[in-house]
């Protein structure tokens, strides 16, 4: 048994002015053929999940490729048309058996706003409509109907932070393997209630999130179900299919299917209250942060969120650290200019640097510093551990670490770069553990790597392209009505 791996992942802000071309792939991973199973082998991801099943299922891995680029705004035509050429192109040329596909869910192209859906479309096109197709789904998918109807099953990840990659790649593989042996034939529904639910809730690991995972996980020990994923959504996708799914795969029986997600489906709705969140404003936030007893304190930036797509480079936290006259504190920054500038610069001596506010000024204004430049570094580490994400060896590019008045450390990073790992300040020597205040761009991926050593976690209403608040935006392609939408 011969079965193509591949992976095309993109998680686009439609808010963000940037578009994802193809350096902003080839600088975190653009793979293919033989040199995938190199890259992604020993990740905690599902393309090793892939891998590994293979030894365990029996079967040969053929791999495609893998492309994957930290979320930012959509996809160019130019690399989505590419990307899904090459994958079309190599799952013909080697004729495998099936194939398992690492898609996001909530990938937007500029031509497609359900760019997921459109691969699909297009394999099926090239392949026919009966060739295998399991599809593994980040648990932030905003799923279609195309995208159900253009694969065979889909599962997606039950955790948030997502450190459960891997084995969601193994389950896929699984149900792929017992599909092609005739021992079971996946039905799948999908249910989309009319809601948000706020990403600040969306940590399964508490309630209310944590409720609805454990019912997911009860209905797949049932007899006749092959598979049952909820996914919360993405909401700073203006799409018409932004929201939560419901999916359940169904062995040969469609209506169970269509009767569990739409059951699924309406206890979320039920539950729709429950799904928001209210944070405090920056101002508030570090007036606790600097008088909290219990260290380091993580003061959460959830309006520059860098794993929703955000700028990576907003002020807002740390103008108010430094009016406020807070010390000992670690703020990562997009500067790719500045970087510059410290490079050009001995490694000791004074800088003065104008860090934010270049992408755009819905994150902060810009602010001019003056400090010392500690470090220059090429910007790569690994993650050995698990974490949200999956990489292991991740890369910010020429990073330079300055330190600012209160004893205040800035890592400056050529490329956006979302803080799932604390290996993103240790390779710098930074030990997190002795820091009054560490700030992370994120709203619940950082936990997997922060949580562990937070004294307290302060999460921050801050403006910017994945404010906590969906009331901000100003949405023209969603469903109508969508709560907690007026």
């Amino acid at each position: 048994m011969r079965i193509a791996v591949a992976g095309f992942m993109h998680e686009s802000n439609t808010f963000n002015p940037l578009r994802t071309d193809r350096a902003a792939f080839a600088a975190q991973s653009l793979t293919f053929g033989p040199a995938l199973l190199d890259e992604w082998r020993d990740a905690h991801h599902e393309v090793g999940g892939f891998l590994e099943a293979a030894a365990v299922e029996g079967f040969e891995p053929v791999p495609i490729l893998m492309a994957w680029a930290t979320p930012s705004g959509p996809v160019t035509d130019d690399v989505f048309d590419e990307i899904t050429r090459a994958l079309i192109d190599g799952v013909r040329r080697e004729r495998p058996d099936g194939l398992l596909l690492a898609l996001h869910g909530a990938m937007v192209a500029e031509s497609h706003l359900d760019a997921d859906g459109e691969v699909l479309a297009r394999l099926r096109q090239a392949l026919g409509a009966d060739f295998p197709i399991v599809v593994t789904l980040d648990l932030h998918g905003n799923l279609s109907q195309r995208l159900i109807d253009g694969c065979t099953a889909s599962v997606a990840y039950r955790t948030n932070p997502h450190v459960d990659q891997r084995e969601c790649g193994r389950r896929a593989a699984r149900l792929l393997v017992r599909t092609l042996r005739g021992e079971v034939r996946p039905c799948v529904a999908v249910a989309k209630p009319p809601l948000i639910v706020n990403i600040m809730v969306q940590d399964t690991s508490q309630q209310p999130l944590k409720s609805f995972m454990d019912e997911v996980r009860a209905l797949e020990t049932r007899p006749g179900i092959l598979a049952a994923s909820l996914l919360p959504g993405f909401a700073y996708a203006d799409v018409a299919q932004m929201g939560p799914s419901v999916v359940v795969v169904a062995d040969g029986d469609p209506a169970l299917a269509r009767r569990e997600a739409d059951r699924l489906g309406e206890m979320l709705w039920e539950a729709r209250e429950r799904l928001t969140r209210q944070l405090p404003d920056a101002a508030t936030a570090v007036g606790q942060a600097v008088k909290a007893e219990r260290l380091p304190v993580v003061l959460v930036d959830t309006g520059d969120n860098v794993g929703g797509g955000s700028a990576a480079d907003g002020t807002v936290l740390l103008a108010e650290m430094l009016r406020q006259g807070a010390t000992d504190g670690v703020v990562c920054l997009y500067a790719p200019e500045e970087v510059r500038l410290c490079a050009a610069a001995a490694v000791g001596s004074q800088v003065t640097l104008t860090v934010g506010g270049k992408v755009d000024r819905r994150h902060g204004e810009p602010l001019t510093l003056t400090g010392r430049m500690r470090l220059l570094h090429d910007g790569t580490y690994v993650e050995p551990a698990v974490r949200h994400g999956g990489k292991r060896v991740n890369h910010m590019g020429l990073t330079a670490l300055v330190e600012v008045e209160g004893r205040n450390l800035l890592v400056l990073t050529s490329l956006r770069h979302p803080p799932f790992s604390l290996g993103q300040l240790t390779c710098l020597g930074i030990r997190p553990d002795r820091q009054r205040l560490l700030v992370v761009k994120a709203a619940i991926a950082y936990k997997a790597a922060y949580q562990p050593v937070a004294g307290t976690i302060i999460e921050v209403d801050t403006p910017g392209l994945t404010a906590v608040n969906p009331e901000r935006f100003e949405y023209r392609h969603i469903r109508r009505p969508m709560y907690p939408l007026r």
